[in-house]
Formats: structure tokens, sequence, C-alpha cells
């Protein structure tokens, strides 16, 4: 009897010991459920620090990086998905219809002629209004028989960058790349630096007659032509085939950004590519953009009152007196981030989709990203995937820091925009030339009338929502020809409602092999 009293006892308590352990892995597999977003120990190497939407810090908190980190990554790996049926509808590109780059010269293509005098150039604007008026410069100098002076990057507006050309460029790459297109000095010749010289700004929109005629009789009595800026001073259209061919190599050939930025470029991507395929979203909701746009929906009386003082201070924008209400009827703003949130919803992404917000400071922080961070709480940004080390050299270089977004962008499975602003066509066109990944260009004119429908209740998000919103994308997300003038308009208005060619370069940097060649007119939207 005794002996069997001494195996019971033991019994007992393993049994307490067991129903204590089966109790204690619930607990823990409960609070994993839902505060984590769904774990796979299989994952590349973050830390813990990942945001769940319950976490009251800012979404910007720094992540430790995949290479410096020793604990499992708790997020969820969709490489995957692309088995799922899900794939075609969320990640698969749309069809190239058989188009490649087309950018090499025709046999009869010149080298650089004699070159008859030099043209300096101030460039203006942030980085890729910039860096798309160094490609229509390079095409200008070519069309004009001009040396070109390595350009100055605007240091005065809004971004107050300092960076130089070679800070952001491989300056030696676009000066070898453009070498049989034309001649490339980094400075003007000492003999030439007080020489009498023409400033002047190109008139937007020209053709070739007018760099041709008005501008190249200028050598008759200058050496030095100096550009004061360099956006939109080429037609979209109407080109010759060369000249476009120049401007598309100029673009994704030659100017190719610094090895340094590269470098950390390629970094954020493999850390981005950890966790799958992701989407890169260019979120327009700077308070730069908001006060130069006029929009305030969604926005306190206090922000709305800051942005508008803003917007009265500063003498180069035109327009003071900007209607919010009828400026977002219209779909002139940008969507907010809770309207983004909503829009990738009905489309169809899951919320364990890896986001990368490419953006600057978002006008309000946090409180603005609250709904956007509950729906998706994988939000990863360059402060996230990189060390305050490791992007230390860039950190107080705005341009710089928008050249790192613009890689993850390109490199991205899909791309959204919020805004169609000047990083957004031009991440576009990229993306178009290269025939890679999807890219959605919301509709926002017929957005803000559904988002409307669920702020007053006559809607709710679900299955009726979704189908509308899917609908209105089906022939937004990717490419197409590109679009010409709006019917009706003329002068400027004519050249200014063009798709820029840097948005989209079909035609003119695109072509068929000759076996799929045919009319590409059912391309035209």
């Amino acid at each position: 009897m005794q002996r069997r009293n001494n195996t019971v006892v033991p019994l007992g308590m393993l049994r307490r010991f067991l129903g204590a352990s089966v109790f204690s892995i619930v607990v823990t597999s409960f609070f994993f459920v839902h505060v984590h977003v769904s774990p796979s120990p299989s994952d590349h190497k973050f830390n813990d620090k990942i945001l769940s939407f319950r976490d009251p810090q800012s979404w910007t908190r720094e992540l430790v990086p995949p290479h410096l980190s020793k604990a499992p990554l708790s997020v969820p790996k969709l490489k995957d998905s692309r088995k799922d049926s899900d794939y075609e509808k969320l990640w698969k590109p749309p069809s190239n219809h058989g188009f490649i780059p087309c950018t090499k010269p025709t046999p009869n293509y010149s080298t650089p002629g004699r070159s008859r005098g030099y043209l300096s150039v101030h460039t203006n604007g942030g980085l890729n209004q910039m860096r798309t008026g160094i490609c229509d410069m390079v095409a200008i100098a070519r069309i004009i028989n001009a040396t070109l002076v390595i350009p100055e990057l605007d240091k005065k507006s809004f971004w107050h960058d300092t960076s130089n050309f070679s800070d952001i460029f491989d300056e030696e790459s676009f000066i070898s790349s453009l070498a049989n297109d034309i001649k490339i000095i980094k400075k003007l010749p000492k003999k030439l630096v007080n020489a009498t010289k023409i400033v002047m700004q190109f008139r937007s929109w020209s053709g070739m007659d007018y760099y041709e005629n008005e501008i190249a009789a200028l050598w008759d009595n200058f050496k030095v032509i100096r550009a004061s800026k360099s956006d939109s001073r080429l037609a979209n259209n109407n080109l010759p085939p060369e000249i476009q061919k120049l401007r598309c190599r100029a673009c994704y050939d030659a100017l190719r950004f610094s090895p340094h930025i590269e470098k950390m470029g390629k970094i954020l991507v493999e850390r981005m590519r950890s966790f799958g395929p992701y989407i890169a979203l260019h979120l327009r909701y700077e308070k730069d953009m908001l006060a130069f746009s006029g929009c305030t929906h969604e926005l306190s009386a206090v922000e709305a009152k800051e942005l508008w003082i803003i917007r009265q201070n500063t003498t180069y924008w035109k327009r003071k007196y900007i209607n919010p209400i009828e400026e977002r009827s219209k779909g002139f703003c940008p969507l907010t981030p809770k309207e983004v949130g909503i829009f990738l919803t009905a489309l169809g992404y899951p919320s364990n989709t890896p986001i990368y917000i490419a953006a600057g400071e978002i006008y309000g922080g946090e409180s603005h990203m609250t709904d956007l961070q509950s729906r998706y709480p994988l939000l990863m940004s360059k402060e996230k995937l990189a060390s305050i080390e490791e992007l230390e050299p860039f950190s107080s270089h705005s341009s710089q820091m928008a050249a790192l977004d613009y890689i993850v962008s390109v490199e991205s499975d899909v791309f959204v925009h919020s805004y169609p602003g000047n990083m957004a066509k031009a991440v576009e066109g990229h993306r178009r030339f290269l025939g890679s990944g999807r890219t959605i260009s919301p509709d926002r004119k017929a957005l803000v009338r559904l988002f409307d429908k669920l702020a007053n209740g006559s809607m709710t998000e679900g299955k009726t929502l979704s189908n509308k919103i899917i609908d209105l994308h089906k022939k937004r997300l990717g490419f197409r020809k590109r679009k010409g003038p709006v019917s009706g308009t003329k002068g400027l208005d004519r050249f200014r409602s063009e798709e820029t060619f840097y948005a989209n370069p079909l035609p003119g940097c695109l072509c068929r092999t000759e076996s799929l060649s045919m009319n590409t007119s059912h391309f035209s939207v």
C-alpha cells in the first residue's frame, strides 16, 4: 500500500503541472494572436519592436535593422502568397504587350557636333523636378549644339537642401554615359567665368523650332547661355524620335544616383523584401504639400489655419485663396492616410501586407496615421528599416532621403500614390519603362464621392464598395499609351494638360519587336 501511495502523489503533481502549462500556452497564444501580427519564425531578422496598432508610440519609431537584430521577426511572411489565387488580383504586373525599352540611337545618329557655346543650368524644385529638368537640359544641349555644364541644384526651395550634383548623382557616370550625345564639363572654363552671358527662363513646353531658331540664335552674341529654371522646358510630344530616346537615356541610364545612395537604397529594398512582396506608398501628406494644395479635409481648424498662413507667406505660390471643399470634389486633393487605408482594403490587400511609406514628415504625425496603422500594422519607412547611424549621412539632406524612397518605390511589387506629384510621376514612368511591378493610380475624384457616402452613412465598407473601387481601377494599373492634351484646351493650357513624358515614355522609348509589331492605338485611355 505504501508503495502505491508513493506512486499516486507524483502523478497528481504531474497532472497539475501539465494543466498549468497548457493554460499558460493558451494565454500566451491568445496574447500573441491579438497583439502581434501573425508570427512566422522562419522570417528574416528584425527585433520585436514591430508596432501593433495598440502601440501608443509613433508609427515612425525606429526599428533595429535586420542585420543588427538577434531576435526572430514576428511578422508575416508573404512570399508564399505568390502561389495563392489572390496573386493574380493583387500583385501580378499588367502585361506590357511585348513592349521593351528601345533607347539606342539609330545608325544615322551622329556624335556631338562642334560646340557653339556653353549651357549652364540652375535647376529648381525638389529631387524629381530637378531630375527630369536635367534630362530636358541634356536634350536641349544636343539641339542647340551646346556644351553642358554640370547643373547647379536648387538649394533655396522649401527643402533647403545644400546637396551638390555629385552628392546625389554619379557625376562621372553621367558624363561618360552621354559622351556620344553631348559634351559635359564640371565647371565653366576660368576665362569664361566673368564673360558676358545671357540668363533667361526658357519657354515652357517648347518644341524644336523654338530651340533651333530663337535660342540657338543667341550664340551670335553670347558664349554662355544660362537657364534659370529647368522644369518642363521641353514639349512632351511631337519631338524627333532621337530626342525622345536621348531623354530616356539621360533619365534611366546616365542619371544614376551616387554610389552611397544606391548602396543604401539596395539595403532598404532587401529589408523590405524580407517580408515578401510589398507595396510602396507615396503618401503626399506633408505640410508643404497640403499648404500648396489648400486641402484641409480631416484637419483641425488650427492645422488649417497654419497651412493658410504658410500659403499666404510663400510669395512664389500664385494661388492664395483656395476653396478646399471644391478642390476635393474635383479630385485635386491628395488622399488622406485614412482614405488610403480604405482604398487598399477595398482593393483586397490583407492587413498583413507590408507597406513602405515613401514620404517626408507626415503632417500632424501619428494623429493622422492612426487609422491607416490600425488597418496595416506593417507600415515601414527608412527610419524603421535602418539605424540612425546608417541614415545619418542622408538625414539632413531632403533630396538624398527622397532618392532612397525613389529606389525602394521603383523596386516595389506594387506602387501606389495618394497624389500625382513629381515623384509619383517619375516613379510611374520608370516602372513603365522597366516593365516592372504593378502601379496603381487612384481615381481621386470618383473615390471622394464614395468616401463621402461612407462618412454620411449611405454606404458601408464591404463587398459593394470593394467591387466599385476595383471596377474603377481595372484600367489604372500601369501600362498604356501616353495621354495627349485634353480636348478643347488651347495655348499653354493645352501643353499643361498633356501627360508628362517622364510619367509615361510610351511612345518614345518603348517599342515592340518586329514579330509582335502592330498598331498601338488600343492602348489609348
